[in-house]
């Protein structure tokens, strides 16, 4: 008897989905926990410098002073982490049957929207300013025939998009190509 089944690759996967494209958001967005851990660090020595300064008696050894500074790393480490966490357990899946947005926040936070892949009416992306341009990420919208759903600070926007409007076209769910350019108020956007 041969065993039919496939390795699952997520949680809540169907015995007979098959999983097509899984992707990130761009590590850019760990940017905010990034400039916390980095204060974090930083606060061993100046600490140290201040401990040095205001009493001269109490300076540490050079043992105290690298406990301090891997005490500092620690420190910043837990400061960084919620930001990775966010960033790691967050995830977007492409399967042959459906669209799934993991959404983790915190420990305790996790989001879950799931949308049936034929529901799917249109992919866009938007890279907007400097930054976006420069670092290589935008916004990625996809309209259903439910709401829209609004995926920021992806990791190369226009591939993302490339990808799953193939993944759909090989589905069968191709859009008529006015209305795969339309915007927002139903304007033909130009491509360039």
């Amino acid at each position: 008897m041969a065993n039919n089944s496939v390795k699952k690759q997520f949680r809540g996967q169907y015995d007979n989905e098959e999983v097509l494209m899984v992707f990130r958001k761009h590590p850019v967005m760990m940017r905010k926990g990034l400039i916390v851990a980095s204060f974090g660090l930083l606060a061993v020595p100046l600490y140290v410098l201040a401990i040095s300064y205001l009493k001269p008696d109490l300076t540490p050894t050079p043992s105290q002073y690298l406990f301090l500074l891997l005490a500092g790393f620690i420190f910043s480490a837990i400061l960084f982490f919620p930001s990775w966490m966010y960033w790691y357990f967050s995830v977007y899946i492409v399967t042959d049957q459906r669209f799934i947005q993991i959404t983790q926040k915190g420990f305790f936070h996790k989001k879950v929207v799931d949308i049936a892949i034929n529901q799917i009416q249109m992919i866009n992306y938007e890279v907007n300013g400097i930054q976006e341009t420069m670092l290589g990420f935008g916004t990625i919208m996809i309209q259903t025939f439910i709401g829209d759903l609004v995926i920021h600070d992806v990791h190369k926007p226009a591939h993302i998009q490339h990808e799953l409007l193939g993944l759909l076209r090989e589905r069968g769910i191709a859009l008529s190509d006015i209305e795969a350019h339309k915007g927002e108020k139903g304007e033909i956007i130009e491509e360039s």
